[in-house]
């Protein structure tokens, strides 16, 4: 039975579609990660509103909503929250679409769940509100989602733990067998990581290269506990960012 809802929404990601719409994949506070087709908002009349359904981008949806359908239709929208400094910042807004493609491969459709939407909008407004030392940040967020989807690490017990088993997401003091463990450096700044605010993280000092070996690592770990995760295109790019 197909009803007119509302919910509030954080964009994720968009493809064409048709000449001039587009369908938007968001992650929403009722109905978890839906579809919902845009029409007509690559027209000229309505071209500029596309700027509203970039990455990050908060909106509360009025939907004409059929769970049974994989692509819902939407009836009009109102911006809660404008991202305003991430989109401005080019180092910010290749974070935000790294940050929604994760999003989009993680979450699953129609699945919602309260509290992890409520840590993405609030994840959203604190890093866009951040004006320095936020080369960490995309780092703390992934240490920080995997325990909202089931495989939250251990935190480190001892000093004698050096190294982060991924495939069981414990630290353990010396390699597993089955080989998929961090290096001793590596483990040290997971530890850093899993433990921290985002605040926190402004103080874990690393190189280009070693913050890219993390990030690397981290995908690693979610590719382990999410076997259908997809490539995450965008990686490359925020590589070169921060690398």
């Amino acid at each position: 039975m197909q009803m007119t809802d509302k919910t509030r929404a954080i964009v994720l990601h968009q493809v064409k579609y048709s000449d001039s719409g587009i369908i938007v994949q968001f992650y929403t506070r009722r109905y978890g990660r839906i579809s919902v087709m845009i029409k007509g908002v690559r027209s000229k009349k309505k071209g500029k509103q596309i700027v509203f359904f970039q990455p990050m981008f908060i909106l509360d949806l009025v939907m004409y909503y059929k769970g049974s359908r994989e692509v819902q239709s939407l009836k009009e929208f109102s911006v809660i929250y404008t991202p305003s400094d991430i989109h401005g910042n080019i180092k910010k807004s290749s974070v935000a679409i790294f940050l929604g493609e994760v999003l989009t491969s993680v979450l699953r459709e129609e699945s919602p769940n309260v509290e992890l939407f409520d840590f993405i909008e609030e994840s959203v407004k604190f890093f866009d509100s951040t004006v320095s030392d936020y080369a960490n940040f995309h780092l703390a967020f992934l240490a920080a989602l995997c325990s909202y989807l089931g495989f939250e690490p251990a935190r480190k017990q001892s000093m004698n733990d050096k190294y982060f088993d991924l495939q069981n997401g414990h630290f353990v003091s010396a390699p597993p067998v089955h080989g998929q463990y961090a290096a001793s450096e590596i483990s040290c700044v997971l530890a850093d990581l899993f433990s921290s605010s985002f605040g926190g993280v402004r103080s874990i000092t690393l190189t280009g290269s070693l913050r890219n070996v993390v990030l690397e690592t981290l995908v690693k770990y979610y590719s382990l506990h999410l076997p259908g995760l997809k490539r995450i295109r965008s990686l490359e790019i925020l590589k070169e960012v921060f690398g």
